[in-house]
């Protein structure tokens, strides 16, 4: 049984066996659902988020979602909640904890104290008939089969449906929030999400030289623009208005196909009505231009007045690409 073949086999299973108990909880998902939503939506407080073991890892995956997607959230572990963390909970603060059997010594002994706070409890589990499944004030039924373990005892599946759960918990607030993608660039500001969402081509072309030649600038003047300013281009300017554009590439072909570029100017070997892109514009915009044109710079321009020229070495540093 350890040949590729199998292998491969008795992961296509895993994978088979996990999807069909995901689209088994999407029957789960009912009115009291909805209830939760809405509790959470108009509550004042925070989402504290415990639980034990497996399902305590993915407690603090569902408070990183809720956290980013603008639900303020804190994870709490259960064993350490009874050993002082407890006065982590706040008034108006929910509590979801989650447990497969809901019937771990830990949440047995967590769920009265919470109760004496007069805290909110949302149980996520397997089991209504569960100690949490009957002292919960809502029931999110997370139930499974069986794990996709051989052995039927590694959280697997459980906590696969637990995650899906939470997910569908934190799009459904997000949902109800209309919360956008500009909002979800003010908690993602670095790396390249964040990027995408917020960086302009404004950004890149205020870190940028500015190429700029004339119509009748010499060649030796274009190719000492180009090398200066090192971004593979210059723009043709005419009364300040752009005219077009000149690239490595127009010098490789001027080279290959004139004897000699004595008394060449500019305009000889420029190209015009040049693709551009608004200074304000997003940055991930400026990579589309560029994609969609297999060109590999565009000229940024502000109500028609030149600005600078993106690079797509520019958005590769920046993480766009």
């Amino acid at each position: 049984m350890d040949t590729q073949e199998s292998i491969i086999s008795f992961a296509k299973t895993t994978i088979l066996e996990q999807a069909k108990a995901i689209a088994t909880i999407e029957s789960f998902i009912d009115t009291e659902f909805a209830e939760v939503v809405q509790h959470i939506h108009q509550s004042k407080g925070r989402v504290i988020v415990t639980g034990i073991g497996k399902s305590a890892i993915i407690a603090t995956k569902i408070v990183a979602t809720m956290n980013s997607t603008g639900t303020p959230a804190v994870f709490m572990h259960a064993a350490d909640a009874i050993h002082g963390d407890l006065g982590s909970i706040l008034k108006d603060d929910i509590v979801i904890c989650i447990s497969k059997s809901g019937n771990t010594p830990e949440i047995k002994v967590l769920v009265p104290f919470i109760k004496e706070f007069k805290n909110k409890i949302i149980g996520i589990t397997s089991n209504r008939d569960s100690f949490l499944g009957k002292e919960a004030d809502f029931v999110l039924k997370a139930y499974v089969e069986k794990e996709v373990c051989p052995n039927n005892l590694a959280p697997t599946t459980s906590t696969t449906v637990q995650m899906v759960i939470g997910d569908a918990l934190a799009t459904s607030l997000l949902n109800l929030r209309g919360f956008t993608s500009t909002d979800f660039a003010k908690y993602h500001p670095g790396g390249t999400l964040g990027k995408k969402l917020y960086l302009r081509v404004s950004d890149i072309t205020a870190l940028n030289e500015k190429p700029v030649v004339h119509p009748d600038s010499s060649i030796n003047e274009v190719i000492f623009e180009i090398t200066e300013k090192r971004l593979g281009a210059t723009a043709v300017l005419e009364n300040n208005k752009i005219i077009g554009i000149i690239t490595d590439g127009d010098i490789r072909r001027m080279l290959t196909t004139s004897e000699s570029f004595e008394g060449l100017k500019a305009s000889d070997i420029m190209s015009v009505h040049p693709k551009q892109i608004e200074n304000d514009a997003l940055a991930v915009d400026a990579l589309e231009v560029l994609e969609n044109n297999h060109i590999s710079q565009v000229l940024a321009s502000e109500n028609g007045v030149y600005t600078g020229l993106v690079h797509i070495h520019d958005l590769m540093r920046e993480g766009i690409l």
